[in-house]
């Protein structure tokens, strides 16, 4: 009999077991338990928007965090802020990535370090043209005044973030009574978990296969990029060295040859579709280097900064705005070079990018989802100019749905996230990047905005 009661309170103490490990690991830890640096900034991150290290609360006092705090909460949007001292706890150059990773929730992340200040976004939350054309703003509106600065930045992105604020803001009773409820409930949380894992591991899958297909559509196209403006390259007469060649045009030479360069290295890195983006977006620049080069030989006035042609990005920045309409679509007035420009007001029909679809060659705005990241790279995606241009075309239609977002990371509503949805530490790490130091960040250049100002 006492061997006989043993076997059976054997699989009833395991059992118990289990759950008490179940509840032991979902009870919140104590504030102190953090494991320091970004560890401490994550988790606090977890149970609300904002956070000041006790070192930095000269930058953001107490009172005016939590008003900051607030205003997040109220608005309820992902929106995360950290505000942290210049030490070696928080590294310059991978702080945002490090707190990003580590808080492992979809959002908008502002950092402010020091007197410096960054931040970045997951794409499907707000376009990195939106964060970094917004980060040099408020930098320039409040140069030097944290409050202001992250205040203003505060303000602006809860207006474009989407998304819902995380589960984990609401500061639910996690007591003694939580306790006992997660004991009789975790074998339903266990099951569940594992049910959920499989749903998630089975739309990852299917989201990995359809990315793969859409890449190796983008890489025909961008490769045709790559070498077209190669081939610019290679037919330019110039040389560094001419008697007439000045600084200014070498600089430009070498800014169109990194360019050059540089999408060649990105393409070949390329291992989804939201990686083409940053491959467009170098290529728009190199362009523009050209051009600005051809002003200067030949005595013209300076090209104005502005986006690529939007019927043939390989035509180079545009020159002037056209009112145009897509077949059965409404007229706007979109970027256009100087040849498409003649076209349109004449009646004509534009020089425009085709490419392969199932259906035969169609205009790049025609061909469907897949092109959005190769075009966002050039226009700015869903949270810039794209948007508004493609209104009335296929991928238009798809940019401005409500599940949409910024293009270089598009994929289906059923494999994508939201903001504020956990996602661990899969994100685009370029999303994450840049420098702080004082007053500045990494590539803010004043009056880029991404493409062109028009």
């Amino acid at each position: 009999m006492p061997a006989i009661a043993a076997s059976r309170l054997r699989p009833a103490t395991a059992s118990a077991g289990l759950l008490l490990a179940v509840a032991a690991a979902l009870l919140p830890l104590p504030a102190h338990a953090a494991g320091g640096g970004t560890g401490d900034v994550a988790d606090a991150l977890k149970k609300g928007p904002v956070y000041v290290d006790p070192r930095a609360t000269d930058q953001l006092p107490k009172p005016e965090a939590e008003a900051l705090a607030k205003k997040i909460k109220d608005a309820g949007k992902p929106v995360f802020v950290a505000v942290l001292p210049t030490t070696a706890d928080y590294p310059k150059s991978s702080v945002l990535k490090d707190v990003r990773s580590l808080t492992g929730i979809s959002g908008v992340y502002a950092i402010r370090l020091g007197d410096g200040f960054n931040a970045g976004a997951d794409r499907r939350v707000m376009s990195r043209n939106s964060v970094d054309n917004l980060v040099g703003a408020v930098k320039r509106s409040s140069p030097g005044n944290a409050q202001a600065e992250l205040n203003s930045f505060v303000d602006q992105a809860l207006e474009q973030a989407k998304g819902k604020a995380p589960a984990s803001w609401a500061g639910k009773d996690n007591g003694s009574s939580g306790a006992t409820a997660l004991l009789v409930g975790g074998g339903v949380i266990v099951a569940g978990g594992a049910g959920a894992y499989a749903l998630f591991r089975r739309a990852k899958k299917k989201r990995e296969e359809r990315e793969r297909a859409e890449l190796d559509a983008l890489r025909v196209v961008v490769d045709e990029d790559i070498t077209a403006f190669g081939e610019e390259l290679d037919r330019l007469v110039f040389s560094p060295s001419e008697p007439s060649a000045t600084d200014a045009m070498r600089e430009d030479y070498a800014r169109a040859l990194d360019a050059y360069d540089k999408a060649k290295e990105q393409m070949a890195a390329a291992t989804g579709p939201q990686d083409v983006q940053p491959v467009t977006e170098t290529l728009g620049e190199g362009r523009f280097a050209l051009a600005t080069l051809a002003a200067r030989r030949s005595g013209a006035p300076l090209p104005e900064r502005r986006v690529p042609c939007f019927f043939d990005p390989r035509h180079g920045p545009s020159v002037e705005d056209v009112q145009w309409a897509p077949a059965g679509g409404a007229p706007r007035p979109v970027p256009a070079c100087g040849a498409d420009a003649v076209r349109v007001k004449a009646g004509d029909e534009p020089d425009s990018r085709m490419v392969h679809t199932d259906n035969g060659p169609q205009p790049y705005w025609n061909a469907g989802p897949a092109y959005a990241p190769w075009a966002g790279g050039y226009f700015g995606g869903a949270g810039g100019i794209l948007g508004g241009l493609l209104v009335g075309t296929a991928l238009g239609s798809l940019l401005s749905a409500p599940s949409a977002f910024a293009a270089p990371d598009f994929a289906g509503a059923e494999s994508a996230p939201g903001g504020g949805e956990f996602t661990g530490s899969d994100f685009n790490p370029s999303d994450f990047s840049g420098s702080f130091g004082g007053g500045g960040f990494g590539s803010d250049s004043g009056s880029d905005f991404g493409g062109g100002d028009w």
